[in-house]
């Protein structure tokens, strides 16, 4: 394969006395799907906050295209083209899809001086970046965002992160949970819609259906450690398991 597109070496994360992670290395390509499964404890939400810059390692270094990086906010992240789409979504229920997609990062035309919220220009951009990017058109932009399903709201978060050109890596938190099998699908297709535009798209999941089928390769964790990195077509769900429990160290 190509240089990685976005490099872990050796990240170790301590709180106070309990480590977190503990020398853990990651590589994912631009065009691919890398999963990260693992049980509730092995560090999967800490070493994807170590990426998107909300937490600093401990030890340890990431690169970009090569290039040494290191990050002191969530903000330092995106600037470097790095987001993450988390399981909560962070979506205000009460707002409308435009408003929520440029929440904090409103567009505004002048009116005889006085700067003012261009809701039309958001509307508009907002409908383009779900059907262009996502290939989603939801049938109101008027409706709160609480009346939508599962699955499109998860396409209005989605449309946020992506609305940023310089996004190379996004990070997908648990997308499916809780959504059912149409919506499940649909967010698995714009997850592959992700991919074709050239993104790197880790995606954290305990679905290993939802991970068998979308994904290039799976980064397992067991206790704050990688155990191991298969590429999805050659591995089956028996042999992800037996890494995700340690099988090998029980036989």
């Amino acid at each position: 394969m190509t240089e990685p597109l976005v490099q872990m070496r050796g990240i170790t994360k301590r709180f106070g006395g309990v480590t977190a992670l503990l020398n853990v290395d990651l590589e994912a390509h631009a065009g691919e799907v890398l999963a990260i499964v693992g049980d509730n404890g092995a560090g999967k939400s800490t070493l994807i906050k170590v990426l998107t810059g909300v937490y600093q390692p401990s030890e340890g270094e990431m690169f970009l295209d090569g290039n040494k990086v290191s990050f002191a906010s969530h903000a330092d992240a995106i600037a470097m083209g790095i987001d993450a789409v988390y399981q909560t979504l962070a979506l205000a229920d009460h707002l409308d899809p435009a408003a929520n997609m440029f929440l904090g990062n409103e567009l505004t035309r002048t009116v005889m001086g006085i700067p003012m919220l261009d809701n039309k220009r958001m509307r508009s951009e907002t409908e383009r970046v779900l059907m262009e990017r996502l290939g989603v058109k939801l049938k109101s932009l008027d409706a709160p965002t609480e009346s939508l399903s599962g699955g499109q709201r998860q396409a209005v978060a989605i449309a946020r992160a992506v609305y940023h050109e310089g996004l190379r890596v996004l990070v997908m938190d648990e997308p499916t949970a809780a959504l059912g099998p149409q919506e499940t699908a649909r967010t698995l297709k714009l997850i592959q819609n992700l991919k074709a535009q050239g993104l790197a798209v880790i995606l954290i999941s305990h679905s290993l259906d939802d991970v068998f089928e979308v994904s290039d390769r799976i980064h397992v964790q067991r206790r704050g450690q990688r155990v191991g990195v298969v590429k999805t077509a050659d591995s089956n769900t028996q042999e992800v398991l037996g890494l995700i429990v340690g099988a090998e160290e029980a036989a």
